[in-house]
């Protein structure tokens, strides 16, 4: 069994990485944690674009170096530096009640919102004033599964690599670009100067959208606004779009979460796309 090399919670290479919990911090040295094997698996196999590895450091106890050989080798192969902590160095790094042993530290990872335009994206989430970081982490993932091209933060949302938002994707920080801090109006104009129709979410929104399904209305490009879970969209941000969509409600339900919402919207428009895709002539 190795012997943990960082005996002391106050090393520097654990000061370090602890004060990436703080933005301020996140931001000056463009590196942020992720933490657990899923998330760190999906860190070690990312590549910049540069091809510059994305995982640059790995702290893991005893244990979980045992039972994840294969990620730990990873990252050897990868050049991170891979300390084998102990239990009270690893819970000093992490940011969860009960560390489950891996703790990476990463480079910041987003993508310039014109390179975004310039992929021609077909489906694409749009995270206006998100404030909390758990949905935006849990939109992200359901942006990843529908299969989005890309998803944007707002200047008005939440920071992409706070811990919690890294929790919620769960790796899928790692699978497609994320634009940050753009202008909600930049966002919407250059989306829709691309080729993208915008349409805004929203429980009062004018158009159903089982009617916009039913219309054959979802099937080209398209961008969804997505805003707070506690008071939706401004007036202002709706107007920004082409349509405001609400997701129909046929039970007692108030209404849904955000996630959820999103995930209803992401996958109807994945699915029309699809389906004008497969019934399209042949070139």
């Amino acid at each position: 069994m190795p012997t943990p090399e960082l005996i002391s919670p106050r090393s520097p290479r654990v000061t370090a990485a602890r004060r990436l919990a703080k933005r301020n911090f996140r931001g000056k040295d463009r590196l942020f944690i992720a933490e657990g094997p899923q998330a760190v698996r999906e860190a070690v196999a990312h590549r910049g674009p540069d091809g510059e590895a994305t995982l640059v450091e790995l702290f893991t106890t005893v244990e979980a170096a045992e039972r994840y050989a294969d990620i730990v080798d990873a990252a050897h192969a990868a050049g991170a530096r891979v300390h084998h902590a102990a239990d009270t160095v690893l819970a000093e790094v992490s940011q969860t009640v009960t560390p489950q042993g891996l703790v990476g530290v990463c480079r910041f990872l987003d993508s310039p919102f014109e390179d975004i335009l310039a992929a021609r994206p077909k489906l694409v989430a749009v995270l206006a004033h998100v404030r909390d970081p758990g949905n935006a982490g849990t939109v992200l993932r359901c942006a990843d599964a529908a299969g989005a091209d890309a998803v944007i933060l707002t200047d008005a949302s939440v920071d992409l690599y706070n811990p919690k938002s890294v929790r919620a994707s769960v790796g899928s920080h790692f699978h497609l670009p994320v634009a940050v801090g753009v202008p909600v109006e930049q966002a919407v104009q250059g989306l829709r100067d691309a080729g993208v129709r915008v349409l805004a979410a929203d429980g009062a929104g004018e158009q159903d959208l089982d009617d916009e399904l039913d219309a054959g209305t979802m099937g080209g490009p398209t961008a969804w606004i997505f805003g707070n879970e506690a008071w939706g969209l401004p007036e202002q941000t709706r107007a920004l779009a082409d349509a405001v969509v609400r997701v129909p409600i046929h039970g007692k339900a108030e209404s849904l979460n955000l996630a959820t919402a999103a995930a209803v919207c992401l996958y109807a428009s994945a699915r029309a796309q699809r389906a004008g895709a497969k019934g399209a002539p042949a070139s």
